[in-house]
């Protein structure tokens, strides 16, 4: 094949803020050693959005920066959060503005166990988890608002597929400061991302899904969600088990090995996620996937734990992980199949002190990168 055949890839780099300035390079070192081991080239395109644009300009991300972000074929982010902006700003402001924006529909959250890294529970070892979270609707549509005077608030919202708007009334003491936020579930957005919960079952040779719920408080929003995931799910010939949130929470610390497949509404799959990431060895372990039918991104569950950023003590594993699945939604998966097994093997093969500093080795965050990358080109 010669080089003006080669496949082409335009990536989108944003980096974000803290440590997800330190983990990026270390993903993108495998990327591009993936990349010339299996004859395809990638190029990158940085976004400076994050804490210190905003701090400098007071611009979070504009729209034309979604545009430019749109002729990318994925996205990889590192983390978003910066205690000198307040909670909220950058991270609705960025990450869920472009869920939104690109209707990333599917946020996918692997919890595996990795060899040599030890799990704080008994049976710990044996995690093999797809958490499969709704990721554009539930509580996190920014449908709220507060109110200091106790009479009337305006909720509203506008996406670009629909615009809500109504008024809450409330007879209450006018002294009495008060806050309401509204979940929305639609038959789309259920329907949607159970199908994409059956086929990674299928795929995985499983016949089973569990879903999240909580219908026992929240009648009407998980009511709705148990009947639509129960159709779709019949239609594709699998089974659905239904599970209270907080029962399952337990369940998830008794026995992880006991689940495969788990399909959470939005606010659910970011918890159930974390707590897996706590079962399975940490949150420099674990990747995740922004998936939708035009750009994806795809980014580490950790935050950007900005008190140890620049010192190379962030752990890249989650960051390199998350680019093998980008590689694969790219549908490069011998790529995707060699970064992963690199970060096995040198999980496995490793004594602890070559291991990254948050599990109890002395490599710092670009060694860790490195050594995950020289294990790539030797294959």
């Amino acid at each position: 094949m010669s080089k003006t055949d080669r496949r082409n890839y335009l990536i989108g780099l944003l980096p974000g803020d803290g440590i997800g300035r330190d983990v990026v390079p270390e993903a993108c070192k495998a990327v591009e050693a993936a990349a010339d081991r299996f004859d395809f080239s990638v190029s990158w395109k940085e976004f400076p959005y994050g804490a210190e644009h905003y701090l400098k300009t007071g611009e979070v991300l504009p729209d034309e920066a979604l545009g430019e972000m749109g002729k990318c074929h994925a996205l990889l982010q590192g983390a978003i959060g910066d205690p000198r902006v307040s909670p909220g700003i950058l991270e609705r402001g960025i990450l869920l503005k472009t869920r939104f924006y690109f209707d990333q529909y599917v946020n996918l959250r692997p919890a595996v166990s990795f060899p040599g890294v030890p799990s704080p529970l008994k049976g710990g070892d044996c995690v093999d988890i797809a958490v499969v979270r709704e990721n554009t609707e539930d509580l996190y549509i920014g449908l709220g608002a507060a109110s200091s005077d106790g009479v009337r608030m305006e909720i509203g919202m506008k996406r670009p597929s629909y615009e809500l708007r109504g008024f809450l009334n409330l007879s209450v003491d006018p002294a009495m400061d008060m806050a309401a936020q509204i979940a929305l579930a639609t038959k789309l957005g259920v329907s949607r991302i159970t199908r994409y919960a059956c086929a990674l079952a299928r795929q995985r040779g499983e016949k089973e899904i569990v879903l999240a719920t909580k219908s026992n408080a929240v009648k009407e929003l998980y009511g709705f969600w148990e009947g639509l995931a129960q159709e779709v799910v019949s239609e594709e010939g699998l089974y659905l088990k239904l599970i209270n949130v907080d029962a399952l929470c337990y369940q998830l610390v008794k026995d992880p090995s006991r689940f495969g497949v788990i399909l959470c509404p939005n606010l659910f799959g970011d918890i159930v996620s974390d707590l897996l990431a706590g079962i399975a060895g940490g949150l420099g372990l674990c990747a995740s996937a922004n998936i939708g039918d035009g750009l994806s991104m795809f980014e580490p569950v950790h935050g950007s734990a900005p008190e140890i950023a620049g010192t190379g003590r962030a752990n890249p594993l989650a960051a390199i992980l998350s680019a093998s699945l980008m590689l694969e939604h790219l549908g490069e998966q011998q790529a995707s199949g060699a970064v992963k097994g690199a970060v096995y093997r040198y999980l496995r093969d490793s004594s602890s002190c070559e291991l990254p500093i948050e599990l109890g080795g002395s490599k710092t965050t670009s060694q860790v990168g490195d050594a995950v990358r020289s294990m790539i080109e030797e294959m």
